[in-house]
């Protein structure tokens, strides 16, 4: 896959147009589905939140996730899959150009990412994109630290690991520097920290960061 990671979403024109290359076609040319799911497993999201996402209620942040002007904009609630079957998803999956996968709780979603199929399926997707905000760009690292955990049924703090580096989301939002190398260092190995004016773009194992606000490479 190709993978957009962000904090906040495609908050910039840099951003943006990261996110153009990486579809070949505009965004108003793209089929997409929205991936709720981790806002299941977050105490702070519930209904509302959801409703918001779906909507994209331009007040709120999500006007830089599903509300961009997709050609069309449907729903993948993972915690339905494993009930309707295969062979009436996957095609969805296949069909789609981008999948976006909101916050929450990253080990949430990584349960069912696993439980539903979706991981499984995933490499067999090379030119799906993937566009990850806070929870949503998590999942696919190897470790999100035990701070992000809010999930109780959680094991521990291990995720997917379909890239080789850890994501510390929210720099200057919600958390400083300082708290991004406590982190780093519970971590103890590759990590980026990044605010919500920055990405990180993957295509074949390869980083770059596209950026008009802060971030730190840790390792």
């Amino acid at each position: 896959m190709k993978l957009l990671l962000t904090s906040g979403g495609v908050t910039n024109p840099s951003i943006q147009a990261a996110l153009v290359r990486l579809l070949g076609k505009p965004i108003a040319e793209c089929r997409a589905l929205v991936i709720p799911t981790a806002q299941w497993g977050h105490p702070m999201c519930g209904p509302d939140s959801v409703r918001g996402l779906i909507a994209a209620d331009p007040p709120a942040d999500w006007r830089f996730l599903t509300g961009l002007g997709w050609a069309s904009l449907g729903v993948l609630e993972l915690t339905a899959l494993p009930t309707i079957g295969a062979d009436r998803w996957v095609p969805w999956v296949r069909e789609a150009d981008v999948l976006l996968a909101d916050g929450g709780d990253a080990t949430y979603l990584a349960h069912w990412m696993r439980a539903s199929g979706l991981a499984e399926l995933l490499p067999t997707l090379p030119n799906k994109v993937w566009v990850g905000v806070s929870a949503g760009s998590m999942v696919l690292t190897p470790r999100i630290g035990d701070s992000f955990v809010e999930w109780p049924g959680a094991p521990d703090d291990r995720t997917l690991g379909v890239v080789g580096f850890s994501i510390f989301p929210h720099l200057h939002l919600f958390h400083t520097p300082a708290d991004a190398e406590r982190w780093a260092a519970d971590i103890g190995g590759p990590a980026y920290a990044i605010d919500e004016q920055t990405a990180l773009a993957v295509v074949d194992g390869a980083v770059e960061v596209v950026s008009e606000g802060e971030w730190i490479k840790f390792g």
